[in-house]
This record gives structure tokens, sequence and C-alpha cells, in this order.
């Protein structure tokens, strides 16, 4: 059994989920019925890997897709929250028409990013439930701050309940999942609190998108042992580089095109191997780009240099991929 198909089937299995049709890796279609045993579907090989959308807000679903096909990704991680490309209250007509211009360029809508932190949220069942009705599977939680009126145990029982009320919804729609976590004094920069909340979770439904530019500033010699605590939870993943500066007598992070800073990728996707994470990974470009690292509608550069950018950061992540045999 190879690596993929290990992980899928193993994932569905233990969620008490029987497999319809082709499935691709991170894109599995459920179905909530008891089956005594799975059967073993194929599943790509191939790691998949997505822009994120928020550095192409720039352009509309058609010109983002082609220029998305045209660069050699696989697919897109769109942003579906408030001043993304797909506004949650609209979600159910312009996330089928992203879809569907994506599909016309020969790629997918691999995952989306959403502003979506609590189960009882205005928009949070419209969102999920549009996006399991279009066959995207995966999704990321918003960020969420410590509440300083209380200490770290009482908001750690706080998130976890977020956290199984999200995870219920997953359930009732077949779709997963994770948190992206950031460095500094939020919920999930050490990978340790977010652990203590999903550990009693089903990995299935829910779980981590590892962010290893993040991980690396929290901990630049202490992540891996955040990596391998949380692993079995990790499935989706962020890649993006940095470098330190001094500014004003502080020491701050200064965003790079990846293999320019300091993030060990070598020791990172040796871990992803070693680990059988199956991805899909999300590059996000959050270096200098003319403001279209900040979601900007309007560049400061020519859109040429930005789309170089980030086909040259593809170009290299896949070379990382081949060393490492993924």
């Amino acid at each position: 059994m190879k690596r993929k198909e290990f992980i899928n089937t193993s994932i569905f299995a233990t969620a008490g989920l029987s497999f319809n049709g082709n499935i691709f890796a991170g894109n599995a279609v459920p179905q909530q019925q008891e089956v005594a045993a799975p059967q073993l579907q194929i599943v790509s090989e191939k790691m998949q890997v997505c822009i994120f959308s928020k550095q192409l807000q720039w352009l509309n679903y058609a010109d983002m897709a082609k220029a998305v096909a045209d660069m050699g990704y696989d697919g897109i991680d769109l942003t579906v929250r408030t001043d993304g490309h797909v506004i949650p209250a609209n979600v159910e007509t312009d996330l089928p028409k992203a879809v569907e211009a994506a599909e016309k360029a020969g790629i997918k809508i691999i995952m989306i990013s959403t502003d979506i932190s609590d189960a009882r949220g205005a928009n949070t069942e419209k969102v999920l439930k549009t996006a399991a009705s279009l066959k995207i599977r995966h999704y990321r939680i918003n960020g969420l701050n410590y509440q300083k009126d209380i200490d770290v145990p009482a908001n750690l029982d706080l998130i976890k309940n977020k956290f199984s009320g999200i995870e219920k919804l997953n359930r009732q729609y077949g779709l997963r999942s994770d948190y992206l976590n950031h460095s500094g004094e939020n919920f999930g920069a050490s990978i340790w609190d977010l652990w203590l909340t999903i550990k009693d979770l089903d990995p299935a439904f829910i779980g981590s998108q590892f962010d290893i530019k993040h991980s690396t500033i929290a901990g630049p010699f202490s992540w891996p042992t955040a990596f391998k605590l949380i692993n079995k939870y990790i499935q989706t993943m962020v890649v993006r580089d940095f470098q330190w500066e001094k500014k004003e007598d502080k020491l701050a992070v200064k965003p790079v095109p990846l293999g320019q800073g300091l993030v060990d990728f070598k020791k990172y996707f040796g871990l992803i191997k070693q680990y059988q994470v199956p991805g899909p990974i999300s590059v996000m470009c959050d270096y200098d780009l003319g403001g279209a690292e900040n979601g900007a509608r309007i560049l400061t550069v020519p859109k040429e240099s930005v789309l170089n950018a980030m086909k040259k950061d593809l170009d290299i992540l896949k070379t990382y991929l081949a060393a490492a045999g993924l």
C-alpha cells in the first residue's frame, strides 16, 4: 500500500465513511454510511501544491485561474472571507463561479481559507454546505487570540469547545478544517496549545495547517518536536520563508522568497516524508510584491514580476519536494 493510499483509507476508515468514485489526494469525497471495510481506492502519489489567492486578488476568477495554471500550480487556496475573493454572504453564487473558472483552466480549488471560528457563525453553515456541494474538502479556520481577562487553561477550554462544534459540522458535511499556526502571543503559536485542544477530536475532520515559517520563528531549534507532537493532525501545510532583521533595537521578521531565508526546508520535508503527511501545500508569498502580498486590488509593480516571483517559488519548492522523494 502506497503512502497516500494508506493515509486516505485509514482516515476515513476511522471515521466510518466509505469512498465513492475516483479520489485524488486531499480531495476524498466521503459518504456518511457505516461500512465493515472501506474499499481501497487509487490515489495520486503527487503532492498537490496550490497558491494562496490573497496574492492574486487583483485578478478576477477566470484570469486568476489561467495565471495559476500557466505558472504550473495544481490549484488554488481560495480566500472565502471578508475582503477575500469570495465574500461569505455571496458564497452560494460566487464560489461555484470560481470553481468553474478553475476547472476550465484545468486546475482545482483545492482548499479555501475562511474566517470561520465558530460553528454558530452567521455564514458558517452556508460556506461549508456550498464547499461540500462543490467537492472542496479542506478549509482553514480563522486565527484566534487569547482572551486577556481569563487564564490560559480557561482559554483552552473555550477554544476546545469551539473546535468540537466545528468538528461536528465537518462530520455533517464531510469536510476537514485546519488551524494555521502564527508566531507571536496568539493561540497556536507554540503548537502545544493547539494539540491540547484537538487531541481528543478526530483528525479525519479537524487538524493543523502547519506553517513551517511561523514554527521556525516561534522555535528555531524546537519546532521539530512540535511537528512530531502534532504530526497525525497535519494534512494541509503552508510554506514560506523569512530572515531576521534588526529594527530600532528590536528583532523583526523580514519575509523573503522560498530558499532565501532561514527555514530548514530539507529537514522539514524529510519529516513530512518520514511521517507520511499527505498535503496539499499552500504557497504564501508574503514578501514585497507591490501590494499583492497584502491582498491589494491594484498593484504598484508590473503584474509580470508578481507572477514570475510566484512561479519561482513553485520551482524552488519542487526541488525540495523532489529531494525528499515527495
